[in-house]
């Protein structure tokens, strides 16, 4: 990213007057909305589908850890009331063995419930996660338009791997200590009235004083997730744009950014830690305070013999029992202002509809013949700025059509209106009489190939790649689809021909290998109508004229839309379509065009006189 340049994030690296980089946030002011239960009953209902297998195993151990609990004071008291008092050695060894016992039982029920949670927590993450990559992939290039892929990938890891606290162990403990207070407070009411309500009288305070500090907690996450949104972003974007950066001896200015950009998050979570924190020593305050109320009315009760020396030990083990879930609650609190801010951003993609919709009673585009109609297309990638204006253009199924023009004329748009990627503002695309807004997009990109001149390859092995065409091809027709693209003997030549592993994007492969091995995955797909979007750019004179003779083979018998700038790749076009600032100027073929010495005739000419320069 350059010094000047404003990430879809929102940040930017810019030059102060002294002509050190500034880096600069345009978008740091977190959203102001209160706490969303609309959208905690949205994660709770991917609990839902367990609920069978959940409550009955989770009731019984919630109990059985509760009750456990609660009963270890109350062994205490009757043990000092009643054993060690009376100095009965026989009733003491009685109530230790219970305790031991009760002890055991919670053990076992804890462990159990800990493991049994994780378990459907981690499905519950699995779900989750399985959706949310799921909506995206259906999601239109509109909103990728928009949005880094650090961005995206971003929530799809990190978001959802917050919220495996919260699923795994969080919901069930908010449980356990909730039935656990409620437990604590109806004893110590039951030992002595007067002192239960003297010590509860701590709680309306640390409620109040914890109350002021939950929206600067949640703003606090909210800020962190968009802070490291932003790193995953621009962490992406580097490691693609690595040889770039090296290339223009950029990495110092890159590593700046970087360490701006790392200090920020990190002061962002220093600032949401502290507050997170911040908790823990509000309830130990209150809790003193609790204790010091205890034993200074719990001594005057006693010396009054309104209670025993047993209920009042009882009593301040049970205090400690009733601050240990009340700071939990606490933690629970800050871990689910953590997860909301992550849930924010997962619905926000899940929440996102595809610009280009499928409609509720679209039909199965049968077999195509190739016949392709548009009808005045009107296009806007940004409003007000048209990219087509009204093109109107027919092929015939099997005919060859060159698309050629200046950067931005509208080649490209053609391209992905006719695959769909985008919907007309205005017009139709109709293939074989069929509205294609009226069939499955399913149905209809299965029917149309594309070579791109950025060719992706996926890591895997050669063989994978050239497969991804079709599935279910066999070796043979895999072997058969780059012999006839002329792909077969570079591969051959590898270490492990078909079956070598290639990097990352394909790195190991040269640009024109690769360009090989999309031919060979759009033959081995054979598709009714291809498209070759500058597909020949990257290849070599050589390697060219090979190709040459294998487009004969891959465009027979289908319809094809080519955008090249070559001579030789287009010249044999049924049809040239040339296109100026999203209109059609010209239309005809090769010597048609020629002879009209129009828009055409001066692309031929100055690539004549480019090509004469550069050979002289």
């Amino acid at each position: 990213m350059s010094k000047h340049q404003t990430s879809e994030s929102g940040e930017s690296l810019n030059k102060a007057k002294d002509g050190k980089q500034r880096f600069v946030y345009q978008d740091d002011e977190v959203m102001e909305k209160p706490f969303d239960w609309g959208q905690l009953r949205r994660l709770a209902k991917y609990l839902l589908p367990y609920r069978k297998q959940m409550l009955p195993i989770i009731i019984i151990t919630i109990l059985l850890v509760t009750l456990t609990k609660l009963a270890i004071p109350l062994f205490i008291t009757y043990a000092i009331d009643h054993a060690l008092i009376e100095k009965n050695g026989k009733l003491l060894l009685i109530i230790v063995s219970s305790m031991a016992a009760v002890y055991i039982v919670q053990c076992l029920a804890s462990n159990y419930r800990i493991r049994y949670t994780s378990l459907i927590g981690q499905r519950v993450i699995h779900d989750l996660r399985h959706d949310l990559f799921s909506h995206i992939q259906s999601l239109s290039f509109r909103f990728f338009d928009k949005r880094p892929a650090g961005s995206v990938l971003v929530r799809v890891t990190n978001d959802i791997n917050s919220l495996q606290d919260l699923f795994t162990n969080g919901v069930v403990n908010v449980l356990i200590d909730c039935i656990q207070l409620l437990g604590i407070v109806i004893i110590l009411l039951m030992f002595n009235v007067k002192l239960g309500l003297a010590i509860m009288i701590t709680v309306p305070l640390m409620f109040l004083v914890s109350t002021s500090l939950r929206k600067k907690i949640r703003r606090g996450w909210q800020d962190v997730r968009m802070k490291q949104s932003r790193i995953n972003s621009h962490l992406n974007e580097s490691i693609q744009g690595m040889k770039v950066t090296q290339a223009f001896v950029q990495e110092k200015e890159n590593m700046q950014y970087f360490t701006e950009m790392n200090d920020v998050n990190r002061k962002s979570w220093d600032r949401a830690s502290r507050l997170n924190q911040s908790f823990g020593p509000l309830i130990e305050i209150t809790g003193a305070i609790g204790y010091c109320v205890l034993f200074w009315y719990g001594a005057t009760l006693v010396a009054a013999g309104d209670i025993s020396i047993g209920v009042l030990v009882g009593f301040a083990t049970y205090i400690g029992h009733f601050w240990e879930p009340i700071n939990r609650l606490g933690q629970m609190y800050s871990q689910l202002l953590i997860a909301m801010a992550s849930s924010e951003r997962i619905f926000e993609f899940i929440d996102e509809q595809p610009t280009v919709k499928e409609k509720r009673n679209a039909k199965e585009l049968p077999p195509i013949q190739g016949n392709i109609r548009l009808e005045h297309i009107v296009f806007e990638y940004e409003p007000d700025r048209p990219a087509l204006k009204g093109i109107d253009l027919e092929v015939k199924a099997g005919q060859s059509i060159a698309l050629v023009g200046h950067t931005g004329s509208g080649k490209s748009t053609i391209i992905n209106l006719l695959c769909r990627f985008y919907d007309p503002v205005q017009g139709r695309v109709i293939i074989d009489g069929h509205d294609i807004q009226d069939v499955t997009v399913q149905s209809l990109r299965s029917q149309i190939g594309i070579v791109l001149q950025d060719t992706f390859i996926f890591s895997g092995t050669i063989r994978d790649n050239i497969r991804f065409g079709r599935l279910d091809a066999t070796d043979q027709e895999v072997e058969a689809a780059a012999r006839a693209v002329h792909a077969h003997d570079f591969i051959v030549s590898l270490p492990n021909g078909y079956d070598t592993e290639v990097q990352e994007r394909g790195n190991v492969l040269s640009m024109g290998q690769r360009q090989l091995l999309s031919f060979a995955r759009a033959l081995l797909a054979d598709p009714r109508v291809l498209i070759l979007d500058e597909a020949t750019a990257s290849i070599d004179t050589e390697t060219e004229l090979k190709i040459q003779e294998a487009m004969k083979t891959l465009l027979a018998g289908r319809t094809s839309f080519i955008i090249a700038h070559r001579l030789s790749t287009i010249r044999h076009a049924d049809s040239i379509v040339v296109l100026d600032h999203g209109s059609i100027m010209e239309e005809g073929n090769h010597d048609e065009l020629m002879n009209k010495r129009g828009i055409y005739h001066g692309l031929i000419e100055a690539q004549y006189k480019f090509l004469n320069e550069a050979a002289g």
